[in-house]
């Protein structure tokens, strides 16, 4: 049991004080940086999808 709180207590030293956390400017930069990828990316597969259902209406 004292094996298991050390271990715990060590986890909550690392993430108190070892831990670097990023600044609020920094967390909401990568932020919008990753909503503004999810969307492109999304938008691509969105075009990609139509594309691919228009021919293979043709096709067909």
């Amino acid at each position: 049991m004292e094996k298991l709180k050390a271990t715990f207590q060590e986890y909550s030293d690392e993430l108190l004080h070892k831990v670097q956390w990023p600044t609020l400017e920094e967390l909401q930069s990568s932020t919008v940086t990753v909503l503004i990828a999810s969307f492109m990316i999304a938008l691509t597969i969105f075009v990609m999808d139509f594309v691919f259902d228009t021919l293979m209406g043709i096709v067909i």
